[in-house]
């Protein structure tokens, strides 16, 4: 997780995302960097709109949060089918740090 939130912290920071910055900010926490690690986030990231897949990922965490009102089954199924859809396009960068 290091890895990621290092990379965030970097587009938050308007710094661009590549393997040097990543070292340069995980190395000022005082963590150990694997150098594969990073490259593997590098590449995974390349030509991602990280904006985009932040507000992705926030859409996803409000319709995971449990609502006041109970819905119908149908439209359960519906969003948890369209939340699957959701991890499996993130599955791919998840699986860089299991």
């Amino acid at each position: 997780m290091d890895y990621v939130y290092g990379a965030l912290l970097l587009h938050s920071a308007k710094q661009p995302v590549s393997e040097e910055n990543v070292k340069k900010v995980l190395s000022a926490t005082g963590a150990a960097v694997d150098d594969l690690k990073v490259k593997q986030l590098v590449a995974a990231l390349e030509g991602v709109d990280i904006e985009e897949a932040v507000k992705q990922a926030a859409v996803t965490a409000v319709a995971a949060a449990p609502a006041g009102e109970a819905k119908p089954a149908e439209a359960a199924v519906d969003e948890k089918s369209e939340a699957e859809k959701e991890a499996e396009a993130s599955a791919g960068l998840a699986s860089l740090f299991g």
